[in-house]
């Protein structure tokens, strides 16, 4: 059983690699993959679901921040100047 968990963590770990030498365009999802894929399997050896639902709660923070950045760049640009 061992042997087959250290199988699969070095398949995961290549594809990680394989996948960080992508352009990211999800941004969040690499960042929000690791800490999950790290918190599944301390959490129960779910790396896997970790990484996925990481991911997806990355994706979403890193949307909210670009919206929210938006917001605020249209903010100042309708502001009219006083004087």
């Amino acid at each position: 059983m061992k042997t087959i968990q250290a199988q699969l963590a070095v398949i995961a770990a290549c594809a990680g690699l394989a996948l960080a030498t992508l352009p990211a365009q999800a941004k969040g999802c690499a960042k929000g993959a690791a800490v999950g894929g790290v918190a599944g399997h301390v959490a129960g050896h779910h790396g896997v679901l970790g990484a996925a639902a990481g991911c997806a709660i990355g994706r979403h923070k890193a949307n909210k921040a670009a919206r929210q950045q938006e917001q605020q760049n249209t903010a100042a640009a309708t502001r009219k100047p006083q004087g």
